[in-house]
């Protein structure tokens, strides 16, 4: 049941990366990255989303949330 529910986001995720134009390699990249620390992309996401609401642009929190996990983004894509 789990891996049936990690396929289908995995797929979801797939289909609307592809929309936004992303690259195949870089779809797969990452989701592999997701599949490694899902908690670390959990976190990501509500740093983002609690800057979003601050009145800062998604683009600006995105940025700064990225940089500030960097080094921990950086193991995920050398571990691969």
């Amino acid at each position: 049941m789990l891996e049936t529910k990690n396929m289908f986001k995995n797929f979801l995720m797939k289909k609307m990366l592809r929309t936004q134009g992303v690259p195949e390699a870089q779809i797969d990249m990452f989701i592999t990255m997701i599949e490694k620390n899902p908690e670390l992309f959990k976190t990501i996401a509500s740093e983002i989303q609690e800057k979003v609401k601050g009145g800062m642009s998604q683009m600006d929190a995105g940025m700064e949330v990225m940089k500030k996990h960097e080094e921990e983004l950086k193991k995920l894509t050398v571990s691969r």
